[in-house]
């Protein structure tokens, strides 16, 4: 341990020798300072007008131009800077051989030149701590554990780049170099939840990876096993990779073997994330003091009532103006819409069913004019990339359910229950389009009642229509 700290205090020594640790944290201080300084301004002006400031926590540290929340968008130019001589500059002065030759293993300089980047993490993190500090004694009743679970992500978050920056700077003598590859492993983490989203399995995978939006749970004052067990894996795989590494410069492998390693270590690491964000497997705190995050005490007690299996089935048709919204390459983002309620309630099962069948679009005729609707569906199949032999027509949707005349025929969802209870849930054509949780909190009660009420409309007396 005390060769590890040893290792840290010259790295930290090296790293504030060089103007370009107090650049960022200069830098790094004064964005985070007029992102606070224009959030109270808002605030300000807001009650000036005679507006009720809510939500102050939320608004000063954690809104769009929050000193929290929007700093992470510049995290990922600034760790690479940091990270790219942590092994670069050994390789490029020659000393990884003073290195190699002295009893220190390849671990403890690996641990020594990390835990040097999670001292600079804390650092700046003590810079947000100072905004929240601040406001605590500024405002009234702030929401602590919401404001440090906020700084908490942030922290996992550089603690991530700067893994990976340390593998890449493992790699190259040329400080650009590996500051460039850390900044397109970061571009590969960001997009890669995009890629096979149309195919199950790939999906599930892909879209853990992704590193994008990671840290969005924790500026909601949420903590879940699945996000914080995320930003633990890829600081321990890349930490791991630039041991692998320094192995590598001792001890001679072949390519094979090194392959194999590596290999290794990518699917234990994948088949751990996939287990950790199966529903029945995640665990979640709701920091915020009003538990934003939760469902509502009647949403819950309708939860409880909701025993046995749940099936969600959404019937998708094509030629509807919002059937995109569910598509297989956006099932993920669908899932996450009813994530309150399968974190009660994890055996919720999700299905999707794609058709086609007569439907009034506006849009979808003065695209296509004159043709049939099997014409069209075809040139939406065509342009969407979908898989026609998944798509039902008309004639099977409609032996399957007939939504015609209930419906008629939009894209809405089933919920069913085990012992046979079934309700729709739709979309709306509003500002808000997907149901909330008071739409979908009603539906599953409807399923749950034994006397439902009912509900007349009065006409023939030239009110309006319904």
């Amino acid at each position: 341990m005390k060769t590890i700290l040893k290792i840290t205090k010259n790295e930290l020594s090296t790293l504030f020798y060089s103007p370009i640790a107090w650049l960022i944290l200069i830098i790094f201080t004064f964005q985070s300072g007029m992102a606070y300084a224009e959030a109270w301004g808002d605030a300000l002006r807001s009650q000036a007008l005679g507006y009720t400031v809510i939500g102050a926590t939320r608004r000063l540290l954690l809104g769009w131009q929050g000193a929290i929340s929007s700093m992470q968008e510049h995290l990922f130019l600034y760790i690479p800077l940091l990270t790219m001589g942590l092994m670069s500059q050994e390789y490029n002065r020659g000393s990884i051989k003073l290195l190699y030759s002295s009893p220190i293993t390849n671990r403890q300089i690996i641990f020594g030149k990390y835990l040097s980047m999670i001292v600079y993490a804390l650092i700046l993190v003590a810079i947000l701590f100072v905004y929240y500090a601040f406001t605590a004694f500024t405002i009234k009743d702030i929401d602590s554990s919401f404001a440090l679970t906020a700084l908490l992500g942030i922290f996992l978050m550089i603690c991530a780049y700067a893994a990976i920056g340390l593998f890449m700077s493992s790699l190259t003598s040329y400080q650009v170099v590996a500051a460039v590859g850390t900044l397109a492993i970061l571009a590969v983490l960001n997009y890669i939840g995009n890629v096979g989203q149309e195919i199950p399995f790939v999906r599930d995978i892909t879209y853990w990876l992704s590193i994008s939006g990671r840290a969005d749970t924790f500026f909601k004052g949420l903590i879940t096993s699945e996000d914080l067990l995320y930003f633990l894996l890829v600081i321990i795989l890349f930490i791991i990779f630039s041991i692998l590494r320094l192995q590598s410069e001792r001890t001679k492998r072949t390519t094979s073997q090194s392959a194999l390693r590596y290999g290794g270590i990518i699917v234990v690491t994948l088949l751990i994330g996939y287990v950790s964000s199966r529903p029945a497997l995640r665990c979640y705190y709701d920091a915020t003091e009003m538990k934003d995050n939760t469902l509502t005490q009647n949403s819950l007690d309708v939860m409880e009532q909701l025993d046995g299996p749940l099936t969600i089935t959404s019937y998708v048709n094509i030629l509807d103006e919002d059937y995109f919204r569910v598509l297989p390459r956006y099932h993920n983002q669908d899932i996450e819409r009813f994530e309150k309620y399968i974190r009660f309630k994890p055996e919720i099962k999700m299905k999707y069913v794609l058709y086609y069948d007569t439907v009034k679009n506006d849009l979808l005729e003065q695209a296509y004019p004159g043709m049939t609707y099997e014409e069209k569906a075809r040139k939406v199949i065509e342009r969407q990339k979908l898989n026609p032999r998944k798509i039902l027509t008309p004639e099977k949707i409609r032996e399957r359910i007939d939504l015609r005349t209930t419906e008629g025929n939009r894209t809405v969802r089933l919920l069913e229950r085990e012992s046979g209870e079934k309700t729709f849930l739709r979309l709306y054509n509003d500002a808000t389009i997907h149901p909330t949780e008071s739409e979908i909190s009603a539906a599953l009660k409807r399923m749950v009642m034994t006397d439902l009420p009912t509900i007349g409309f009065l006409t023939g007396h030239g009110e309006r229509e319904t």
